[in-house]
């Protein structure tokens, strides 16, 4: 049994990608976070009632992405894995539109 060890050849490492650094996690953390006021904040100005659920579907679809390409690193991994995501993502806020409006939610389409 031999004690040495071969140098390591990089010609037989997978290729990828570089990932993100941690000041870009703590930049999209802090993103994540001010979109979070702003949902916040969007419940409480009354003016923006009549756009309020579809301006929360877009915020949090967002914040969905950012969780994923990030924090998920599927930035980083091919599209069909992206779209095991995205597909349902956009099944769900299909039904969440369907269902508002159906209960007359959506004051857009009030009567």
């Amino acid at each position: 049994m031999s004690t040495t060890r071969e140098p390591h050849d990089a010609s037989h490492a997978p290729a990828t990608a570089e990932h993100a650094s941690v000041a870009t996690y703590v930049k999209v953390a802090v993103i994540l976070t001010v979109v979070t006021a702003l949902e916040f904040a969007c419940i409480y100005i009354r003016a923006l009632t009549p756009i309020l659920v579809p301006l929360l579907v877009v915020l949090s679809a967002g914040k969905f992405a950012l969780v994923l390409l990030f924090f998920m690193h599927l930035r980083y991994d091919s599209r069909a894995l992206s779209a095991l995501f995205v597909a349902p993502l956009l099944l769900a806020i299909g039904l969440a539109v369907a269902l508002t409006t159906l209960t007359g939610a959506f004051l857009v389409f009030r009567k």
